[in-house]
């Protein structure tokens, strides 16, 4: 299905929404100076963003060209030039929908970052290479859940998988710590993905190998090419700790390392990377970096067509639960600790605990409204007094088996979140205590 949409931009803290809460690095890792890169390759690393220029202003990450029809165009597999390795304006493409001078080389060349397309997964009893603080993608499809450790996808970025029917694209991009999903049958046909070599806002730029168009991983949107302004649909994503996985998913899938190819799985590339007071890598951000919080401070976003809204993930782990009325709806956000960054050490489990988030409708299966606080068994509604693990699904008490209706959301940094959804709301949250995220609120 082809869904194209606009983001008006706005200050970040300019909106407003309710919330109540419940009980050194410069650049040190993908300039890769002294570690390797996931492709074996060393990335080179001026502050990059939207220009100042009218035009430039026009193009922002999903705003697409005004005087196109982009809903209507006819998308086919059918294409005449490569966005890839051809005139990026070719008269055969829609317009592209950012300037495509801020597309930037990060060194390597397209693929040399290789994707999995051949994907072989372990069953959770089998496997004994993750430790439970580790981070893994948890995905979602045709009633299936598959576990996708970050230590591979830190290495590969993207793999092509499909749930018995659905094909699949599960992507990461350690340079702006995001990690989606994404439904790869557009149109009724189904696009393979790879890494283009190149970044846009420092984030990954993904090309489809079948028209070598160029896609933002952050959006899921065709930026340029024969592709451009077209919509990919989105895929439930969870990133957590391989531990809450295994619980919720005594018999789930865990993907591999027996990737075709040789890497240090395990080792993180962009050691270093994770410090909330260090900026994106100059040469792959253009423009000014948006400081209503540190680049790197981490925020859950929650972005569909009922708005868009963050959270400081430091403001969430200090009350635990957050209720928050969005877009006519009554969302709870979970906190849990346990989740190890996998930026941050030398060794992708060796990173600080930053904890693990989860975005639900805050109602039970008869519509009755449920209000939460965390306790050391997991989250505990105020209604029932049942309780809910990381993943929604109520574990004991009198509704026992239930899930909540899950909302897609994103764990990433501030620096890509107010770039890519620049009329997001930023929600302050009372947390009763002084956080990282009220500090920077403070002084910008």
């Amino acid at each position: 299905m082809l869904v194209v949409f606009a983001v008006v931009a706005a200050s970040c803290s300019g909106g407003s929404s309710t919330a109540d809460g419940g009980d050194e690095n410069d650049e040190v890792a993908a300039s890769a100076e002294t570690s390797d890169d996931p492709s074996g390759e060393q990335e080179s690393s001026d502050e990059q963003g939207a220009s100042d220029d009218s035009d430039s202003k026009a193009l922002e990450p999903g705003i697409p060209n005004p005087d196109f029809d982009y809903e209507n165009y006819e998308y086919g597999l059918e294409a005449e030039a490569s966005a890839l390795r051809d005139d990026r304006f070719d008269p055969s493409f829609p317009p592209p929908i950012i300037d495509p001078a801020l597309i930037k080389s990060g060194g390597p060349p397209p693929d040399a970052i290789p994707p999995i397309d051949e994907p072989v997964f372990d069953s959770v009893s089998d496997v004994d290479y993750l430790s439970d603080e580790e981070a893994v993608v948890a995905v979602t499809a045709n009633g299936e859940t598959r576990a996708y450790p970050v230590q591979v996808l830190i290495w590969h970025e993207i793999v092509n998988d499909d749930f018995d029917g659905t094909p699949v694209s599960v992507t990461y991009c350690p340079l702006c710590n995001s990690a989606l999903a994404f439904d790869r049958n557009f149109n009724g046909d189904v696009l393979d993905f790879g890494t283009s070599g190149e970044l846009y806002q420092s984030a990954l730029v993904m090309y489809d190998r079948q028209t070598e168009s160029l896609w933002a991983h952050f959006t899921g949107q065709g930026l340029v090419g024969h592709y451009a302004g077209a919509q990919l649909d989105f895929i439930p994503a969870q990133t957590v700790s391989f531990a809450d996985y295994k619980q919720a998913n005594p018999d789930g899938k865990v993907l591999n390392r027996e990737t075709g190819f040789s890497r240090d799985y395990g080792t993180n590339p962009y050691s270093g990377y994770d410090f909330e007071d260090s900026d994106p890598i100059g040469g792959f951000f253009n423009g000014d970096v948006d400081r209503t919080l540190l680049a790197k401070a981490r925020v859950v976003g929650i972005h569909d067509e009922a708005g868009s809204v963050a959270v400081c993930l430091a403001d969430l782990e200090t009350v635990k639960t957050l209720s928050l009325t969005e877009g006519g709806r009554n969302l709870v956000l979970f906190h849990e600790p346990g989740l190890a960054s996998a930026l941050q050490k030398s060794e992708i489990d060796g990173g600080r605990d930053i904890g693990q988030s989860a975005v639900f409708v805050a109602e039970a299966g008869d519509g009755t409204e449920l209000s939460f606080t965390r306790s050391a068994e997991g989250f505990i509604d105020d209604q029932t007094n049942s309780t809910w693990d990381i993943f929604g699904l109520a574990v004991d008490g009198p509704l026992t088996g239930e899930s909540l209706t899950s909302v897609p959301h994103l764990d990433t940094f501030w620096f890509a979140w107010a770039t890519y959804r620049p009329g997001s709301v930023l929600i302050e949250v009372d947390s009763g205590s002084e956080t990282l995220c009220t500090q920077i609120s403070e002084e910008s």
